[in-house]
């Protein structure tokens, strides 16, 4: 089953992978600014693994989501209960033999850290792209809470994780593209 093919090999901090072998993954974690393409890329990786889809948008609390459709940048007063939720509600309950994708925003390392302090079968990728390949991406999408005027507060907020941290893949291509680079970062 392709879905037990999804393969860490950042299991154990300063493992060589030549020998020790990859634990498999639970959660693969996409991260980035607002409309990077989490939703799409996710959607499309799930379903290549046989995984579950969480968007972290839906769980955003309703006065997160009106303070985003005010065009108000949320503060990490804003962001923490819903990170916690996110550990709480999908990381930590995804049972073993279950891969969830988990598309979250997680610009900061320290939201990083909340979410995968202590899960050594989290592979994170980082969806990478241009300001201005995002602001146009998002000025063609309707219906979203999230204005385009917070991109810039978004990139301002991100801060890129490091190698350690996970994998980065880069945004320029189709959603099949994509999808196929992230199934190659989750494996690596």
């Amino acid at each position: 089953m392709l879905a037990n093919t999804c393969m860490s090999a950042s299991a154990l901090p300063n493992a060589s992978s030549d020998t020790i072998p990859p634990a498999p993954v639970r959660v693969c974690l996409l991260m980035g600014v607002s409309g990077c393409g989490k939703t799409a890329v996710g959607e499309r990786l799930a379903a290549i693994l046989g995984a579950t889809f969480v968007d972290a948008d839906h769980l955003h609390p309703p006065e997160n989501k009106a303070k985003m459709s005010a065009k108000i940048p949320l503060t990490d007063e804003d962001r923490w209960p819903w990170l916690q939720r996110l550990r709480r509600d999908v990381i930590d309950a995804t049972p073993p033999g279950h891969i969830t994708v988990l598309a979250c925003s997680a610009l900061k390392r320290v939201y990083r850290l909340l979410l995968m302090d202590g899960v050594p079968d989290i592979r994170l990728i980082y969806l990478r792209g241009t300001f201005d390949l995002i602001a146009n991406r998002l000025a063609a999408r309707k219906g979203h809470f999230m204005p385009p005027d917070l991109l810039r507060s978004q990139f301002a907020t991100l801060e890129e994780p490091a190698a350690e941290e996970g994998r980065t893949v880069e945004i320029d291509g189709t959603v099949e593209e994509v999808a196929a680079r992230c199934l190659e970062a989750s494996q690596s």
